[in-house]
């Protein structure tokens, strides 16, 4: 029977997704470059349905993100399961740099991680063969060293896992059809043939899978001659940049590859707010050779999200910039409400006083019931610190404000109650083509509720936090954040749909 595939699978910024199956059970893991937690790690039955169960980072060291610039920190873990040990290669670009993790359960908790000893490139892949020797297989671009930003195509070596060290010199492998940018190479074995998988052509919209075989996981390789076995460049499909995939087998004998796609948005669909995402898609093989079905956009979903903050400590959904949310948030200052304690900094900071999560759904309308009348501080739709959206309440004012690079704009006016919580939020509405006027994703709201209703205080054109325009690798991400002194929030209240 036909897994009936949910695409996206896991919506919202959640890119380079790397799967295995144990028994029954599925699990992917996504990069999550300068956020943490770090790394999270999903379960499913059926391929279709996932649930967020942990992430490999909660404590603080595991990636060394404190410091590193926007697009750094956890790049394109690969999950693996051997011997009855879970693993996870990554790279901590710009931080520990190739990484090895490990835990008995995928829910965690995960090994503290340790640096392999003689890798110097990134998007490391783990297998085995059947003598137990394993090969760590990467994309060589140097992040350490004299070729700082070289590339060598695709290396790999044998390692040492448990003492994390490379057992020999790197050896060039299969490295494409010549396309830019060889990465996230997978390493299969199939029917007594070994395979390798790789992602090439950029991150973008030239963004493709293509693979080659050998009789030896160390090689020679020979490319398909159907090479890229899976790309969207050129088409006019909904989900572009489809690339950098992971494949897994059933129990039955089915083949589905997991990768990371793009929704494409505006009037020549050049614009993704939710940045790169996780989609599947059916994998049948003939003569020998793999043939990845187009990814198909499903049905519209919707969804929502409600946290009135009464635990003890805030849902593996909420996610802080350089930190973890534990070190901003406080839930036991006010009971039943999010407190956050303002530094003078604000969301331009590389490390706000801020929590927030994913966005996931292209219409949608984002609520905090906030209590400034301690301090100042609000709602934001980040990009990056240098792409953020806010809208603001402190010292009796409100302020939506947009902040692009080196430009920013304010929009002011009175809080309809100084002395009161305000209820502020955010929507976001698709644009509907009519016209070259009208070419953007969608329009950004940045507003309040009054006494004698909502009100919008500003609309801003929603293009300008997209991938294509902040060339960021994660995706926009909601939250709560305070600028001065105390601010107390009460409920958050998140509704979405895609139409």
């Amino acid at each position: 029977m036909t897994i009936d595939l949910k695409n996206p699978s896991i919506a919202g910024f959640h890119p380079d997704p790397s799967v295995v199956r144990v028994g029954e059970d599925y699990y992917v893991a996504c990069s999550t470059f300068e956020y943490l937690p770090g790394i999270p790690v999903f379960h499913s039955r059926d391929l279709s349905t996932w649930t967020l169960i942990g992430h490999v980072a909660e404590r603080v060291g595991q990636l060394a993100v404190e410091q590193v610039p926007t697009g750094g920190g956890a790049w394109a873990p690969t999950i693996r399961y051997h011997d009855g040990t879970f693993w996870i290669a990554i790279t901590d670009a710009l931080g520990r740099n190739t990484m090895l993790f490990s835990a008995t359960d995928p829910a965690g908790p995960w090994s503290d991680g340790v640096p392999v000893e003689g890798i110097n490139g990134i998007d490391p892949d783990l297998a085995w063969d059947e003598d137990g020797t394993c090969y760590m297989t990467y994309s060589a671009l140097r992040l350490v060293g004299d070729e700082l930003g070289t590339h060598h195509g695709i290396e790999q070596v044998r390692i040492d896992p448990h003492a994390a060290k490379a057992l020999e010199e790197p050896r060039s492998m299969w490295s494409g059809t010549g396309l830019m940018f060889p990465e996230a190479p997978h390493l299969y074995q199939r029917d007594g043939w070994w395979y390798l998988m790789i992602a090439e052509g950029g991150t973008e919209r030239g963004h493709s899978v293509s693979i080659a075989r050998s009789s030896r996981p160390d090689g020679p390789f020979e490319g398909n001659p159907a090479n890229p076995i899976l790309s969207a460049r050129s088409t006019s499909r909904p989900v572009q940049n489809t690339g950098h995939g992971d494949l897994v087998r059933t129990p039955d004998g089915e083949w589905v590859m997991v990768l990371l796609g793009m929704r494409t948005t505006g009037g020549t669909r050049a614009f993704s707010p939710m940045g790169r995402e996780t989609f599947s898609t059916h994998v049948t093989w003939v003569d020998g050779w793999p043939t990845a079905e187009p990814v198909i956009l499903t049905a519209p979903a919707s969804g929502s999200f409600e946290d009135t903050f009464d635990e003890a400590e805030l849902g593996g959904e909420w996610i802080a910039v350089r930190r973890l949310p534990a070190e901003v948030a406080d839930l036991t200052e006010r009971p039943g409400h999010l407190v956050l304690h303002g530094d003078g900094t604000d969301m331009s900071s590389s490390r706000p006083q801020f929590v927030g999560f994913r966005q996931a759904h292209h219409r949608m309308r984002w609520a905090a019931d906030v209590d400034a009348t301690a301090g100042t501080g609000g709602l934001t739709l980040r990009y990056d610190e240098a792409h953020h959206y806010d809208i603001e309440v402190g010292d009796g004012i409100i302020v939506a404000r947009g902040h692009l690079a080196s430009l920013q704009q304010t929009w002011c006016t009175p809080a309809p109650a100084p002395e009161a919580p305000l209820t502020l939020w955010i929507e976001t509405v698709p644009v509907q083509f009519s016209g070259f006027e009208n070419m953007g994703s969608d329009t950004v709201r940045l507003g309040y509720d009054g006494p004698d209703g909502p009100v919008a205080l500003a609309e801003l054109d929603g293009r300008y936090l997209s991938a294509e325009v902040t060339a960021s690798f994660t995706g926009r991400v909601l939250g709560v954040y305070a600028r001065d002194g105390l601010i107390a929030v009460d409920t958050v209240r998140y509704d979405g749909r895609d139409d």
